[in-house]
């Protein structure tokens, strides 16, 4: 029947898409492993047995990806850590192990400040033997750098994170780690902070759900608390499917049948406060980084709604923002969007898309959700933003797909959020036409959806053959540039690469008006201005010919002598190059 072949050909494409995303990884895995060897010769491809493993594994299709736990013994073990971006990135990693005895060495052998904590199954209960290893380290542009694990009684660099554990009623029976100090604590009636050189974020201690956020250098503190929401659907004619949304009115607040777990983690490179509810469980961390990483607040949310019933769970952030019922959205992650809030249309028509992220703001401040996941975002009041995390309808909508919203999974949404001030000299002006974000809100959106990739070696007894870090560039990237493709064209022979290289680059539009902050790193723009000629390490560029987008046209012919390229913003140039 119809349930059937809609579940068979569910499967069919989970397992596709996975069978997709693994084969990705292999080819950046034997990628990474010729481009670490010192020595090119020793490169030997063995498909049955991989030089380089992956950081995370999936039980099935529909699982969540578990991270891969690096066995440490009297052997060291080798990371190799890739930067998928075209900027210099400072950022922190974390590896799961299974020891709390670890020293983590760079490429020069200098050992460097790990902060270790617990690896948590559950509200209350450790991994038992599995640590999570954090340290802070700088990448280069689209590059690669090793890391060496060695099991060490030496714990002249280890910073412990300290837990504390609040229960609201719950009983504790998990297991202690000694090298993880916990304090478990009946219940919070005070709020808690979180804080790092640029900011602090606090929480209610009952709930543990964030209530503020300041800013150093800022006069006052920053309204800013998030709420989980609950949507039902109408009672009456067609109800909300898998294309409509028909909600029943204004949203419920979510009350689960149990107060929280709330747990707060605080260490050298970042601190979390994990929330546990019994549909949800959403932490929030801050990174103690001197750059884009330690400007916003990392959310995640774990989502299960299985036992749900025609509902729809919502996130809403409420500010103090006066942003008059007007928000922004960004199409497709190219540009933004100006949306305005009408009182007069049903609540379900004033929801929009947002692919990336989704914007309000004042004459003083913009506040930015950044997401990894396209979802449905609004702003139903002033100050608010409220997005839309999993639905779960039990009735077909009579739009074409013949039976409901019924087959969810354990769910995972992750964002950043951003809280900007306009600079004294440039307000925001009021029903402008175009509106762009910041530079650091974009550059907070690739970091977002362009993770760092850790992967281990597989020879655990091996000694490996000597390695080193890779740096593609010669130059600094402009800041506003995005490389959105770098490949190898296709030969007359189908078996066979052309000589020639196809790179696909965007310029993005930014608004200057918002305060620079420190990215940590050195971030440049050139008026759109980038020499091609010395971009690339070893490699000198032979001919450069600008093509259409499709790469099926020359727009102009081939030159050898010009190297330097010139874009405007918002706009998209693909080019042919001979390297050599």
């Amino acid at each position: 029947n119809r349930a059937q072949l809609h579940a068979w050909l569910t499967f069919l494409f989970h397992n596709r898409l996975l069978h997709s995303l693994m084969n990705a990884k292999r080819v950046i895995i034997n990628a990474a492993h010729y481009l670490v060897l010192a020595d090119k010769e020793a490169y030997h491809y063995d498909m049955a047995m991989p030089f380089l493993g992956t950081d995370e594994t999936r039980l099935n299709q529909d699982s969540l990806p578990e991270k891969t736990v690096i066995k440490l013994d009297a052997t060291p073990r080798f990371v190799v850590v890739f930067n998928p971006l075209e900027q210099e990135r400072l950022t922190v990693v974390s590896l799961l192990v299974n020891t709390p005895r670890i020293c983590v060495l760079n490429e020069e052998g200098q050992p460097l400040a790990v902060q270790l904590s617990a690896q948590w199954q559950s509200a209350t209960d450790m991994v038992p033997d599995v640590f999570q290893v954090s340290v802070m380290i700088r990448l280069p542009a689209l590059g690669l750098t090793t890391l060496q694990l060695i099991k060490s009684f030496d714990s002249h660099n280890m910073l412990k994170s300290s837990v504390r554990l609040f229960l609201h009623g719950h009983d504790f029976a998990g297991h202690k780690h000694e090298a993880v100090p916990v304090q478990v604590l009946s219940s919070a009636t005070d709020d808690f902070c979180l804080e790092n050189q640029h900011m602090r974020a606090c929480f209610s201690g009952p709930s543990g759900s964030l209530k503020s956020v300041h800013h150093v250098g800022d006069k006052q503190e920053q309204q800013l608390s998030s709420q989980f929401l609950i949507y039902g659907t109408r009672t009456t004619k067609d109800k909300s499917g898998a294309y409509l949304f028909l909600p029943d009115g204004e949203a419920k607040p979510y009350t689960p049948k149990d107060p929280p777990v709330v747990r707060v983690t605080e260490g050298a490179f970042f601190s979390e406060a994990a929330i546990y509810y019994q549909h949800i469980q959403e932490v929030v961390r801050l990174y103690n980084v001197p750059g884009v990483d330690g400007l916003s607040l990392e959310i995640s949310c774990l989502v299960d709604i299985r036992d749900h019933v025609n509902r729809e769970l919502a996130l809403r952030f409420s500010s103090s923002i006066e942003s008059k019922g007007r928000f922004f959205t960004d199409l497709n992650g190219f540009q933004i969007q100006p949306r305005q809030y009408l009182k007069k249309l049903p609540l379900q028509a004033n929801f929009y898309p947002m692919p990336v992220m989704a914007y309000i703001q004042d004459s003083q401040q913009r506040l930015t959700l950044h997401t990894a996941q396209a979802l449905g975002v609004s702003s139903l009041s002033s100050g608010q933003l409220e997005v839309i995390l999993d639905r779960r309808l039990m009735q077909d909508d009579n739009r074409g797909l013949g039976q409901g919203l019924k087959d969810n999974k354990r769910i995972c949404n992750r964002f950043r959020l951003l809280l900007e001030r306009f600079s004294s000299a440039n307000k925001a002006q009021e029903n402008q036409l175009a509106s762009f974000p910041s530079l650091l809100s974009h550059i907070t959106s690739m970091h977002l959806n362009a993770e760092v990739l850790t992967m281990p070696l597989v020879q655990e007894k091996l000694p490996p053959p000597a390695l080193r870090s890779f740096t593609p560039f010669s130059i600094t990237v402009p800041c506003d540039f995005h490389l959105l493709n770098l490949r190898t064209l296709q030969g007359e022979d189908e078996a066979l690469p052309s000589a020639e290289t196809a790179l696909i680059l965007h310029r993005k539009g930014f608004d200057c008006g918002l305060e620079a902050r420190n990215l940590g790193f050195n971030c440049t723009t050139t008026q759109g201005v980038l020499s091609l000629g010395s971009l690339f390490q070893s490699l000198n560029l032979i001919s450069l010919q600008p093509s259409s987008l499709t790469l099926m046209y020359p727009l102009t012919t081939a030159s050898p002598n010009s190297t330097t390229i010139h874009l405007d913003p918002m706009e998209i140039a693909t080019f042919r190059l001979r390297l050599g």
